[in-house]
């Protein structure tokens, strides 16, 4: 189940409209590497997944991946941008950006390597990005891309022989961590 809050997931402000800095943006909204893209594959590896924890886990990452491409398509809007399915050279997002792998170690594997490949994205942008705003946004990204990977990875290793009590841990310090950031899940 998903709720729908009227908050943004972090703060966005711009210093003015950049239509340059709203075209490199679209990449985390409808490119390969995209908060999108992060949300559909989780989605479809929670639906899935056996294991209840882990479930769970991946289900509360793709809602945040989802706060993610909202507070992208807002920095994208307030940049001067217009938003689609497409990334920085205007090519269409597609359905292979998304792992369709049914095995628990391989989906687990694909999301570590989607959550690197968003972070090494991300920073490519932030070194490319001058605006105070959009750098701070894009550092917290950078951040939630470390725990998530992080946390996929762990709890690839815990598989097939974790107990239920370390799978439940993946979740509360997931959870935690969204705390600190102030919202609750």
């Amino acid at each position: 189940m998903f709720l729908y809050q009227h908050k943004l997931f972090y703060p966005v402000t711009v210093q003015g409209p950049n239509p340059e800095y709203a075209r490199i943006l679209m990449e985390h909204y409808g490119g390969k590497d995209s908060e999108f893209s992060a949300a559909s594959q989780y989605l479809n590896h929670r639906l899935n997944m056996q294991n209840p924890y882990l479930r769970e886990l991946l289900g509360m990452i793709a809602a945040e991946e989802m706060g993610h491409m909202e507070a992208v398509a807002v920095a994208v809007t307030k940049l001067g941008g217009r938003l689609a399915y497409v990334d920085s050279r205007g090519v269409p997002w597609n359905i292979s950006y998304v792992d369709q792998s049914l095995d628990p170690l391989h989906m687990l594997q694909a999301d570590v390597e989607a959550e690197v490949r968003a972070k090494a994205l991300y920073s490519r942008h932030y070194a490319m990005i001058a605006d105070p705003g959009m750098r701070q946004l894009i550092a917290v990204l950078i951040q939630r891309e470390d725990i998530h990977a992080s946390l996929f990875s762990r709890a690839k290793q815990m598989l097939p022989a974790g107990t239920p009590a370390d799978f439940e841990q993946l979740v509360n310090e997931y959870r935690q961590s969204m705390l600190a950031l102030g919202h609750m899940v």
